[in-house]
């Protein structure tokens, strides 16, 4: 790109942040300084979880209306036109603003939106640009409660009934559902010998007949995810994504884009921040840094989180070359929930019973939220066994797992 042209568009960022925004006042973190709160999974109570959507969208379309909420996208769909490399600079840009949580939109943008444009009919690519405007917020219908890390084991059934198609089932673990308008969902239409064939996807107005959503709540006593029951939900044809029995596809191209997330250096799983704080408890007296176990165990994650750093910066030329995310990246989001299993398991002995009954001390009991959160991390988007299997196997070329011993007469 033009150093020209990257100077120009740099100024219009910058007017359009200045305009709309206020600079972080604050651009380090200090101890004691500030709302302590780690976990993006902690309790909210509902009115102050409407206001923080609210605000969300009402961003999205202000950033949108400028020109700035889609730089990357094809125009002909809505988008700006411009190179992953304008888009990077501007979110580096935004992130020196004080500007609402965003975090709404991370699915919904970086998978749906992307599938819908990718596989689905006219109708359905009328979607993508409200979506990126904020004004429609999706959800992915994937996980069910005995196909979640196996989801091509998924039992949800979609039946044809002539130009329409019938939905029964139930997913589990939906993020966001509670407030999204469309859903990326996988059933199965056909039974076959593979369970990898006879899918189907579809994109479903969550306001349709039959689709119910029931929070869950966490042990953070959070409740951003969801279960969706589907009773008789009918989905016409024409908001089919790809091609009837071949949903895989469909879901493997998703799932692309959802380890993409993880790579694109955006501190999607809240490493840095996390580390930082770390860094700022063992630099209080009697916390620990000057004993050589916690600080070589400090060292460790901080090491992990340097290489995750440089592994996003090689992930975003391999896009700017035009490359599609691959099995690869699948190394992302293990190394960033490794990484945070580190820093919170030292964070826990350091704080020891601090951590988990609150005693009133800035930085202590805001653990209590991240270690509860850990175990669900490790699982949420593929667990980690799932992750390794997928670069043994597909990234290192090793061989799979042996089948298990027969269990028949006579064994």
């Amino acid at each position: 790109m033009p150093s020209s042209e990257i100077a120009v568009f740099e100024q219009e960022c910058s007017a359009f942040l200045q305009d709309n925004a206020r600079p972080v006042a604050q651009r380090s973190a200090q101890w004691g300084v500030g709302d302590d709160a780690l976990s993006s999974y902690a309790a909210i109570e509902p009115e102050a979880d409407r206001v923080r959507v609210r605000d969300a969208k009402r961003w999205k379309a202000l950033e949108f209306d400028a020109g700035f909420g889609w730089l990357s996208g094809p125009m002909s769909a809505g988008g700006g036109g411009l190179t992953p490399e304008h888009e990077r600079l501007y979110l580096s840009m935004r992130s020196e603003y004080d500007v609402p949580a965003l975090g709404v939109f991370v699915i919904s943008l970086g998978m749906v939106a992307s599938t819908f444009l990718a596989f689905g009919s006219p109708e359905v690519q009328a979607l993508v640009p409200q979506l990126h405007r904020g004004d429609l917020i999706g959800c992915q219908l994937f996980s069910e409660p005995g196909a979640g890390s196996d989801l091509a084991g998924l039992t949800t059934r979609a039946e044809r009934d002539g130009d329409q198609w019938v939905i029964t089932g139930q997913k589990v673990w939906t993020s966001v559902a509670h407030h999204s308008d469309w859903g990326l969902l996988l059933a199965r239409s056909e039974s076959t010998s593979s369970k990898h064939d006879g899918l189907t996807a579809f994109a479903l107005d969550m306001r349709t007949p039959g689709v119910e959503v029931r929070p869950l709540e966490m042990m953070t006593r959070g409740r951003e995810f969801n279960e969706v029951f589907f009773d008789g939900v009918r989905i016409s044809d024409t908001r089919r994504l790809g091609e009837a029995g071949k949903g895989w596809r469909t879901a493997i191209a998703t799932l692309m884009n959802e380890r993409a997330l993880g790579a694109a250096g955006n501190d999607l799983f809240g490493v840095e921040r996390t580390l930082e704080r770390l860094r700022l408890t063992l630099q209080q007296p009697g916390m620990g840094a000057d004993n050589p176990v916690v600080r070589q165990a400090f060292a460790r994650a901080y090491s992990m989180a340097q290489t995750i750093r440089y592994q996003a910066m090689a992930a975003d030329a391999r896009r700017e070359a035009g490359l599609p995310p691959g099995p690869a990246e699948s190394v992302f989001k293990l190394a960033n929930t490794e990484t945070l299993r580190r820093i919170v398991d030292l964070a826990g002995a350091i704080w020891g019973p601090r951590a988990i009954a609150d005693t009133g001390e800035w930085g202590a009991y805001s653990w209590a939220d991240m270690i509860l959160t850990m175990p669900g991390m490790r699982i949420a988007g593929g667990t980690d066994e799932v992750m390794r299997n997928i670069l043994g196997e597909r990234v290192l070329g090793l061989p799979k797992d042996p089948p298990p011993p027969s269990t028949g007469a006579g064994a």
